[in-house]
C-alpha cells in the first residue's frame, strides 16, 4: 500500500455495546472496498478482526483490531473494538488514537450501557462522533424509536442524514436527506431514483430540520437560507463536515451489516466529511516541565507512540503505533524515553487483522505496526534521539476492579507463570498483577470475570502455563483493647551451655494505624542492655507470626518491665523465645479483636438508581460518607465498606445497574470487625 498524507487518512474507531455488529460492519466495509471477497462471519470464526482463538470461541471480540481501506484516493484505518464491559481498556486504547468514532447502535436493542461509555469517552478526548443504525433488516428493528432514544440521551445534535427505506425484512435502501434521492440495494447491485411518495412528506420535514441544524454554524449559509435560497449540497456537506470536527454535530446513517444496506455510503460519508488525520484534536507532549502540542506534519520531526502491544507466538512482540509527526522509514532509529533505550524500525508493516504486508514508509498520521520492539511498551513514546519528548496519555487504563488469585497446577511452572504474566501485561494495560506477601498469594486483578477467564485462556495458549483459581484472601489483622502483663521463661538444658531467659512484658492498645511501639523500661540490669534488641525482636516476630486469632498484631505498646538472667546459660536467643512467650500469653489477656480492611468506594451510577445503590451498600455494612452530582448528571456515591464485602462488586454492580455503574476502590483503613445485624 503507497504511502498516504495526513488530509487522505482517515482513522476510525467502531465502538458500541456488545452485539451491535461492529465486527460485522468491519468484514461489511472491507468487502466493499474489494478488499475481502467473501465475507466471514462473527460465528464461523472467518472475520478479518476476530481472528484469535479467544474471540473465536466466544464469539465476540476481546481486542482492538486494525483493519485498513481504501475508497477513492482515501485511507481509512478501522479499528474494530470490543463491545463487552470488560475490555472497555481496549476502547480507551483505539479511541486515544482515533479522528472518529462511529458507534454502532442496534436497531433492536437501542442504545445500551456501552453505547453511552463509548460515547461520554470520545467527547471527553474531543473527537468527532457519527452514529451508524445497525439491523435495521431484523425483526422488531425501529429507526424511528432508535433515533428519538439517540436525540433524549446524546443532544440536539443529533443529525440524521438517512432514512431507511421499508424495515425488518421488508428493508431495501435509504433516503439521502442531503441529496432527496433513494438509493435501493438488490442482488444486482445499488440503484439510485426517486423518493417513493409515500415518505415524500416524511423526508421533506425531516430534510428541513437537518438543513436548517446545519446551516446554523454557518453564517454566510444561514444568512443565503433564511433569504429563502437552499445551499446545494456541496455547501451543506462542507458546512456538515465543519461542524462534525467541532463537535457539535453528530451524523446518522443507517442500514444493515449483514445485508450490505447502507455500507458502501458509511464509508463514502467518512471519506467525504469525516476528519482528517490532521483536524483531529492535537497530541500533546512533555518535554522537560513544558508542554506543547504536536503538529501532524509529514515534514517534521518523526514521532510515534504505541497504543497497543500484541505477543504473537511465532512473531514475538508487534507494536501498533500511530506517527504523530515526520515521515518514517524503514530502520529509522528512534529512542524511548521512558527507557532511555534506542528502537531500530527495522520493518514497517500495515495490519489487517492478523494478516501483514510491508509500508515503504509512514506519514504523520497514519497507523502501522512494527515487530520486535524490544523496550517499548503501550503508552511509550519514540522520538528522536536528544528529543526526550513524552506525549500524554489522553485515556490511561481504568483501575482494576475484580481479582482472582492463581497459581500454576504444575509446580515447575512458577518462573513460567511470571514470564507470562509479564508479558501479557504488555499488551494489555487494565491487567494488574501483584504479590501478596501477608497471604502469600499471587493476584491477578482485570476488569471483570471475562476479561480474567481470557487471561487465563491465554497464558494456557501461548505460554503453557495451566492455572488454578482462587478467592484472593483478605488480608485480617488484630490488635487488642485493654492493658495486661505476662511472663515469658524459656529454659532449655542440653549438657552444656543451655538456654534461659525470663521477660515480664505489659501490652497496651494504641490508637488505630499507629502500627507498634516497644518500650524498655528494665531497670537495675534485670536484663543486660545487649539483650534488650533481642526482647524487641522477639515481640515483633511473635506480632508478625500472628495473635490470639492468627493474624498479624498491629496497634499495640508493648513495654519490657523486667525479666532475669543467667550469666552463662542467657543469649540473644533464649530471650527472643521468653520475650515470644510473654507476648502471646500478654495478648490473650488484652481483649484481641480482629480487625478488618476498609476500603473508600466511589460510586458513579444514574440517579435512577442511586436508592438501588445506596440499599446495596448498606447490606454491605457500608457506612455512606457522602453524594455528589457529576457534570454528566451522574450522581457519586462515596462510602466506606469493609473490604471483605466487595470483593465481587464489579459483578454485583453491573448486574445491578445494567452495566451503567461505576466504582473505584481503595483502601483507607482498618477497623474492628462488625458482623452483619
Amino acid at each position: 500500500m503507497p504511502s498516504y498524507p495526513p488530509s487522505r487518512i482517515r482513522n476510525v474507531a467502531l465502538v458500541g455495546h456488545n452485539g451491535a455488529g461492529k465486527t460485522t460492519l468491519a468484514e461489511a466495509l472491507l468487502a466493499s472496498a474489494g478488499i475481502v471477497a467473501r465475507r466471514g462471519r462473527v460465528e464461523d470464526g472467518t472475520t478479518v478482526c476476530d481472528f484469535e482463538p479467544e474471540e473465536v470461541k466466544r464469539q465476540m471480540s476481546v481486542q482492538l483490531a486494525l483493519a485498513p481501506l481504501t475508497t477513492g484516493d482515501i485511507k481509512i484505518n478501522l479499528i474494530d473494538t470490543p463491545g463487552f464491559a470488560d475490555f472497555f481498556g481496549e476502547v480507551r486504547a483505539a479511541l486515544s488514537v482515533a479522528d472518529l468514532a462511529v458507534v454502532v447502535v442496534s436497531a433492536v436493542e437501542g442504545i445500551e450501557a456501552q453505547t453511552e461509555a463509548a460515547w461520554e469517552l470520545a467527547g471527553e478526548l474531543g473527537l468527532a462522533r457519527l452514529v451508524f443504525v445497525n439491523k435495521l433488516d431484523r425483526e422488531r428493528a425501529s429507526f424511528d424509536r432508535v433515533l428519538a432514544e439517540l436525540v433524549e440521551r446524546f443532544g440536539a445534535g443529533i443529525a440524521p442524514l438517512e432514512l431507511p427505506l421499508g424495515e425488518e425484512h421488508d428493508l431495501r435502501g435509504v433516503v439521502d436527506l442531503l441529496t432527496d434521492e433513494a438509493i435501493t440495494y438488490d442482488g444486482e447491485g445499488r440503484h439510485t431514483g426517486p423518493i417513493p411518495p409515500e415518505l415524500a412528506a416524511m423526508e421533506h420535514q425531516v430534510r428541513e430540520h437537518l438543513v436548517e441544524g446545519i446551516v446554523v454554524g454557518d453564517d454566510a449559509l444561514m444568512e443565503r437560507y433564511l433569504e429563502g435560497d437552499v445551499p446545494p449540497t456541496a455547501d451543506l456537506e462542507a458546512a456538515l463536515a465543519a461542524g462534525i470536527v467541532d463537535g457539535v454535530v453528530f451524523p446518522v446513517v443507517c442500514g444493515s451489516a449483514t445485508t450490505g444496506v447502507g455500507v458502501d455510503r458509511l464509508a463514502s460519508l467518512i471519506a467525504e466529511i469525516g476528519p482528517p488525520a490532521d483536524r483531529r484534536p492535537s497530541f500533546r507532549v512533555r518535554a522537560g516541565d513544558a508542554e506543547h502540542d504536536v503538529v501532524c506534519d509529514p515534514s517534521g520531526q518523526p514521532l510515534a507512540v504505541a497504543f497497543k502491544t500484541v505477543s504473537d507466538p511465532y512473531v514475538g512482540r508487534i507494536s501498533l503505533l500511530r506517527a504523530l509527526s515526520g515521515t518514517i522509514r524503514p530502520d529509522t532509529v528512534l529512542a524511548n524515553p521512558r527507557t532511555h533505550a534506542e528502537e531500530r524500525l527495522h520493518v514497517l508493516e500495515l495490519l489487517r487483522g492478523k494478516e501483514t504486508e510491508p509500508m515503504p514508509e509512514v506519514q504523520a498520521g497514519d497507523l502501522f505496526a512494527v515487530p520486535k520492539l524490544s523496550d517499548t511498551a503501550t503508552g511509550d513514546t519514540l522520538a528522536p534521539k536528544g528529543t526526550p519528548v513524552v506525549v500524554l496519555d489522553t485515556a490511561p487504563p481504568e483501575p482494576p476492579v475484580l481479582g482472582v488469585a492463581i497459581q500454576p497446577k504444575s509446580k515447575g511452572d512458577e518462573d513460567k507463570l511470571m514470564t507470562g504474566l509479564h508479558r501479557l501485561q504488555d499488551e494489555d494495560r487494565s491487567l494488574v498483577v501483584e504479590r501478596i506477601d501477608e497471604t502469600h498469594q499471587t493476584v491477578l486483578r482485570g476488569a471483570g470475570e471475562m476479561h480474567l477467564a481470557v487471561v487465563c485462556d491465554r497464558l494456557h495458549r501461548k505460554f503453557g502455563v495451566d492455572v488454578a483459581t482462587e478467592e484472593v484472601q483478605i488480608a485480617y489483622r488484630e490488635t487488642i483493647t485493654k492493658v495486661a502483663e505476662a511472663e515469658g521463661k524459656y529454659k532449655k538444658q542440653t549438657g552444656g551451655h543451655g538456654q534461659y531467659g525470663v521477660v515480664v512484658l505489659r501490652v497496651a492498645p494504641l490508637e488505630r494505624g499507629a502500627g507498634f511501639r516497644f518500650v524498655d523500661q528494665v531497670v537495675g540490669g534485670a536484663i543486660p542492655k545487649q539483650y534488650i534488641p533481642a526482647v524487641e525482636k522477639g515481640v515483633a516476630e511473635a506480632m508478625e507470626s500472628g495473635g490470639p486469632n492468627g493474624f498479624p498484631v498491629v496497634d499495640i505498646e508493648v513495654t519490657c518491665l523486667d525479666g532475669k538472667y543467667h550469666p552463662v546459660d542467657s543469649s540473644e536467643m533464649s530471650f527472643r523465645m521468653a520475650s515470644a512467650l510473654a507476648l502471646r500469653e500478654a495478648l490473650a489477656a488484652a481483649g484481641p479483636v480482629v480487625l478488618e480492611p476498609i476500603s473508600m468506594v466511589t460510586v458513579a451510577v444514574p440517579a435512577t438508581m442511586q436508592g438501588d445503590v445506596l440499599g446495596d451498600l448498606n447490606a454491605r455494612r457500608g457506612r455512606v460518607q457522602g453524594t455528589d452530582t457529576a457534570g454528566d448528571g451522574r450522581q457519586v456515591i462515596t462510602a466506606l465498606v469493609p473490604t471483605a464485602e466487595i470483593q465481587r462488586y464489579a459483578v454485583d454492580l453491573r448486574s445491578l445497574t445494567g452495566g451503567r455503574g461505576r466504582f473505584t476502590a481503595e483502601h483507607d483503613h482498618y477497623d474492628v470487625t462488625v458482623t452483619k445485624a
